[in-house]
């Protein structure tokens, strides 16, 4: 049995689909048939049966004559029943043969038990045999008898009919419904087959584009779908274009990143080369570089790999937002600690300023060192752009976070870009930074369920506003 079914699976679907068609019409097909054959039987047995019916007489005195010659070869009385065989039998199964009758039918036990104690006039009816084997349909009616006006022993008067003509319509019968079976499987697999193919030619469209897309990787193949279709094959095709769609955008994202990162990489490498290069020539030749300006070249060198090693971390953070592994599990993190956490690393970047807080417990579910980052990576921003001397603001207060400065702020025409990769203000290209802090805070902000926008002050600068979803209280499960 496992064999045969691994033979099936082993199949191509359409072969599958054809077999299941016709054993499912082979099997509604054959118990339609044996239904039918059955009542068909039934219909003919009655009709047998109402002819035995019809053709039963009064018993007459032929009886009489029977039990008192009785015989087994036929006699020569005149048969009152309009019936191929028609004997008495007695209650030891004894046959007596009435005349014109042309066999003897054979005497079962059912026979003797219904003379013996069955309901007088009452018609007990079977299939049985006559002397030559021949089936017969049997009608018996138990009787009672006189004897010189004394009552006589019980006897059964039994008619029968041949059942040749009968069997003869029956395997007919059987025969045309064996024909329509077997033509009606042959057919139903042909179109289960048909069938298949129809239905199965989306899916093989769907195979050839699947195939197209791993041979070229040409993510740009889509499947033509009806709009108003709702069927599996339409939503297949919906789920196949939109996965095209989603790695042809991470494909173009990826790409995007590449080269973004090649362009980011390459100032700092520079300069790194250079600085390394006047060095080594420095000791190459035996010519030493003043030490002012060998102290400089090792700060830039040092603040080169100091941005390399900014710009790298921030790269690992983006790419595992990308690809939606998260740095950290999802814990309930304590806003207001996580921002007081990001006000000290603030303050020791900008001693010089001043920055006040207003912070009201709010609890998040969010990756604690992220969102840490990202806050840190807001005040930084606001940090870099204000002016010596100057103040920012920061403000906490149902789970919105509010961050002003009061530097030059962001034109309106660039506020558009500021959370895109790379993207640095030109005005701000000269200062250190990769251009994806902001874009790191609004990955950060998403993935928590929350929002980040920046817009201008009235009075001056910018103001950062980040909102995550929360609570004011700490949830049962905290400590």
């Amino acid at each position: 049995m496992r064999k045969v079914l691994r033979r099936f699976r082993s199949l191509p679907i359409r072969a599958r689909l054809a077999l299941l068609v016709a054993a499912a019409v082979a099997f509604a097909v054959a118990a339609v048939s044996v239904t039918c054959w059955f009542i068909v039987q039934g219909r003919l047995t009655e009709q047998v049966n109402n002819d035995l019916r019809r053709g039963m007489r009064a018993p007459g005195p032929e009886i009489v004559s029977a039990l008192n010659n009785c015989t087994e070869t036929p006699g020569n009385a005149a048969n009152p029943y309009r019936s191929n065989y028609l004997q008495v039998v007695k209650e030891d199964g004894t046959v007596c043969v009435l005349g014109a009758s042309i066999g003897r039918v054979k005497v079962s036990e059912s026979d003797k038990s219904a003379i013996k104690n069955g309901q007088i006039d009452k018609l007990y009816f079977r299939d049985g045999t006559d002397a030559d084997g021949n089936a017969v349909r049997v009608m018996l009616q138990p009787i009672n008898t006189t004897v010189g006006g004394e009552p006589g022993p019980n006897v059964g008067l039994v008619v029968a009919i041949s059942l040749k003509s009968t069997q003869s319509t029956l395997n007919d019968l059987a025969l045309v419904l064996l024909l329509v079976s077997g033509i009606g499987v042959v057919g139903a697999g042909a179109a289960g087959l048909w069938v298949a193919r129809a239905g199965l030619r989306p899916v093989d469209k769907l195979t050839e584009a699947v195939e197209d897309v791993a041979r070229t990787e040409d993510l740009t193949i889509r499947i033509p779908v009806d709009d108003e279709s709702e069927d599996e094959i339409a939503r297949l095709s919906r789920s196949f274009n939109s996965m095209t769609a989603s790695l042809a955008s991470s494909r173009e994202l990826q790409q995007q990143l590449i080269a973004d990162a090649g362009h980011e990489l390459r100032t700092p490498l520079t300069s790194l080369r250079t600085n390394i290069e006047l060095l080594t020539r420095s000791e190459e030749t035996g010519r030493p570089i003043p030490p002012a300006d060998r102290k400089a070249l090792l700060a830039s060198v040092t603040a080169q790999m100091t941005e390399l090693a900014a710009l790298i971390g921030d790269l690992q953070t983006l790419s595992r937002s990308d690809a939606g592994h998260a740095a950290d599990p999802l814990e309930v993190v304590a806003l207001q600690d996580t921002v007081e956490a990001a006000l000290r690393r603030a303050r020791l970047r900008g001693p010089e300023l001043t920055i006040t807080a207003a912070l009201e417990p709010w609890f998040v579910r969010a990756e604690p060192s992220t969102l840490e980052r990202a806050i840190v990576n807001i005040l930084d921003n606001a940090v870099k752009f204000s002016p010596p001397g100057g103040t920012v603001d920061v403000r906490l207060h149902e789970g919105e976070l509010t961050v002003r400065d009061h530097g030059p702020g962001i034109p309106t025409d660039e506020l558009p870009h500021v959370f895109d990769r790379f993207w640095r203000s030109p005005d701000a290209r000269a200062l250190p930074g990769s251009g994806l802090g902001l874009s790191i805070v609004a990955r950060t902000v998403q993935q928590a369920g929350g929002e980040v926008s920046l817009r201008p002050a009235e009075d001056g600068g910018t103001i950062a506003t980040v909102r995550l979803p929360g609570a004011p209280a700490a949830p049962p499960e905290l400590p």
